[in-house]
This record gives C-alpha cells, structure tokens and sequence, in this order.
C-alpha cells in the first residue's frame, strides 16, 4: 500500500515537472534566442573582421580588442562615458534620497502634489526632453537670457557647440528626468520605516539631518544598491540623448561621444567595423559589471 502511495506521488510530481517545463519553455526559447546566442554571437563577432554586405568573416584573434587600447576615439568616449556615470549617479541618488525624505515628513502640506509634479519628468521620453533642454540652453534660450539679466556675463554662451558645456547639459539633463523615478523607490520603501524609531530619536534630541544620517540612510542601504546599480547600468549605455545632442555624430570635438554611440557608429555607420563594434560592445559589458560589483561592495561596507 505504501509502495502504491508513493508511486502516486512520484507520478504526480512528475506531472508538475512537465507542466513547469511547458509553461516556462516560450521564455526559455525567447531568453535563449535574443540573450544567450545574441551575446555569443557577440563575442565570436568580436574576434572577426566582419562585413555584412557579403557576409565574409575573417579571424582577428584580440586585434579588435587591442585596438581598443589604441583607439584614441575609444579613449575619449570611455573618459566620457565614465565622466558621465561619475557625476550623474552619485548626485541622482543623493537628491531623489532627499527629496524622498523631505516628501515623506507628516509636516509637509500638499505631498500628493509636489509627488505628482516631481514625478512628471519620468512620464516624458527621453527624446523630447533633449529637445527640450537643448531649447532651454540655446544661444537665445531661457538660461543664457537670466544668466545675462543678472549680468553674469554679457555675452551670450552656446552650450550646445562648447566641448566644455555640452556633455555637462545632457548630464543635467539625466539628472533631472532620472532623480523623480528613483525618489518613487525611495518613498515606497520609506512607509515600512517604523515611527518608533524616529519618535526615539526625538526623545534622544535628534535633528532632522541626524535621523537621516543614522537612520533613514541605513534602513534604505539594500534600496540604495538598487538605485546605485541601475544607475551604473543606465548611464554607462546612456545613447539617445547623446545622438539626439550631437546628431550622431558625439561632437562638438567629441565631447559627447559615449561607447554607446561609438558602438553604434562602427557597427552601422562605417563598413568591415562590426566586428570592432562587438569588441566595444563586450568591453563594455565587463566595465559595467566591475562598476557595478565595486558599488555593491561599497556601499555594503559602509
């Protein structure tokens, strides 16, 4: 009889098996066709030289990679991909934690509103808020014209031809769309935050920036290497704005080429190139993901 009972019960958790398999079986094809062949497929384009038109493929071995290290092209969009990721994730973070902190104190009146009107910004593409900005910041737009009026300079600054300025408004620009979406995640997470720890610290005499020292900013550490990651990952692949900026071509002087777009003008844009294209593409990938780790340990540490 026991014998019966568990030959039931093996036939039956095989059922479920073969059920489970069936129902994940389309995302597994999907998964396995468009992300494991696609990033194989990758990685054996980037050891090639490649032409589509005919189809040739001839082995390089690591030339590809070694002209990376070469490339001084590469070299200045990885200084501006990197420059980009250092400057917008850090200050992204920090502002959408203050702001959700601010919006989720019981003495702010109108919450609802100011984290509807903070939250706009994300309901916009990203293509129309670089248009907008780079309206903002024209020769004759709405920056230079106050700049002028308070008499900071007399002559009107054109951020969007200066290699100085330029990458430096589509940061602002990122900043500005990114930091409502990830102060959305920090709200959420602060209404599970008990007030008991808060009304202890007012006992203590805490002050507003104490609890949000010691204990607003540990409660949301695991939060917090949520929003540093997704930012490492957003800003490091950061491509529509920059094209949109600089018409595809990353200027003026470079100085809004990131490896995104470099990627995009190698493996679309010139011939015999998509094989280099892949290269900078994998390179990419492993820069990313050592970011990432660094930042999860760190902020793991602290």
């Amino acid at each position: 009889m026991e014998i019966s009972k568990k030959s039931r019960r093996t036939k039956a958790q095989k059922e479920e098996i073969r059920q489970a398999w069936i129902f994940l079986a389309p995302a597994i094809i999907v998964v396995g066709i468009f992300f494991v062949l696609a990033v194989l497929f990758a990685i054996y384009l980037s050891f090639n030289d490649v032409n589509l038109f005919t189809g040739n493929y001839t082995f390089k071995g690591l030339d590809n990679y070694l002209r990376i290290f070469q490339d001084k092209k590469a070299m200045t969009a990885l200084k501006n991909t990197a420059s980009f990721a250092f400057v917008v994730v850090p200050l992204q973070t920090l502002f959408a934690l203050v702001i959700a902190y601010i919006l989720s104190s019981k003495g702010i009146k109108g919450k609802k509103l100011f984290r509807l009107i903070y939250f706009l910004p994300t309901l916009t593409s990203s293509s129309a808020l670089t248009i907008i900005f780079m309206f903002i910041f024209n020769v004759y737009g709405p920056v230079n014209d106050f700049f002028m009026s308070i008499g900071l300079y007399s002559a009107p600054i054109n951020f969007l031809q200066e290699p100085a300025y330029a990458l430096k408004v589509i940061m602002v620009m990122n900043i500005w769309s990114t930091v409502p979406y990830y102060m959305t995640i920090y709200l959420a997470s602060l209404v599970d935050l008990p007030d008991s720890l808060y009304e202890a610290a007012s006992i203590d005499g805490a002050t507003a920036m104490d609890k949000l020292r010691y204990i607003t900013i540990p409660y949301l550490r695991p939060i917090t290497t949520y929003v540093l990651l997704t930012g490492i990952i957003g800003t490091f692949q950061m491509f529509d704005q920059a094209y949109i900026f600089s018409n595809g071509s990353g200027g003026p002087n470079n100085s809004t080429l990131t490896i995104s777009l470099m990627i995009y003008q190698y493996a679309f844009g010139q011939m015999n190139t998509m094989g280099y294209a892949a290269a900078l593409a994998i390179v990419l990938s492993i820069i990313i993901f050592v970011a990432s780790r660094l930042a999860e340990k760190l902020n793991s540490e602290r």
